[in-house]
């Protein structure tokens, strides 16, 4: 498993996520993304967001559309998506990461703290106000220092073997499903000639 920037082809499958989890597209470009590669089977599992805002008083940096697939959670993948974002933001030179979030206790494991509304630069209040009207209505806003950033152990080391939950299959289907009882039918059919 790794996490890689994300190209021009994952256009398509990203928004389909993005839409199937209902999370934030506003301004989508794919080379804002990374997403998370399971190098064996080459399936992706996961993904997120770094987005700069252009102010008056300079670029502020936020996390957002983060999303895990169903069949990779609590592996550690979103985790390593963040740390890469986080990273990403750092190598830019940004002193401060900001996320307009719902899940406020997912990235305070990661070292984000709470914030009041007022704390925010202008551009991600207003950000907030669309994404409380939107997507995230429970949102608030959380920062990091990238210095103080770190993965728990516990995820760290799920990371290093994670793997897609089997799918629950559909049994095959019977002639009982179409109200059809095998021990009586003939499965002749009658053309009436």
């Amino acid at each position: 498993m790794y996490v890689r920037d994300a190209k021009n082809r994952d256009e398509a499958w990203l928004l389909d996520h993005i839409e199937a989890m209902g999370l934030d597209e506003t301004a989508f470009r794919s080379r804002d993304y990374v997403i998370a590669v399971d190098e064996v089977d080459n399936v992706k599992a996961g993904f997120g967001r770094y987005r700069v805002h252009k102010t008056d008083d300079g670029e502020v940096c936020e996390l957002t559309s983060i999303g895990v697939l169903d069949g990779w959670r609590g592996q550690g993948v979103g985790a390593h998506v963040v740390e890469r974002l986080v990273r990403t933001a750092a190598d830019e030179g940004f002193e401060v990461v900001y996320s307009l979030t719902d899940e406020p206790d997912y990235l305070a494991q990661f070292g984000f703290d709470a914030i009041e509304e007022s704390r925010l630069p202008e551009r991600l209040r207003e950000r907030l106000g669309e994404k409380r009207e939107g997507v995230a209505p429970e949102a608030i806003p959380m920062r990091i220092d990238p210095e103080r950033f770190h993965v728990p152990d516990r995820l760290r080391e799920a990371f290093k073997g994670a793997a897609a939950a089997p799918d629950d299959e559909e049994p095959e289907e019977g002639p009982e499903d179409f109200g059809i009882d095998p021990d009586e039918a003939t499965y002749k059919y009658d053309t009436g000639r």
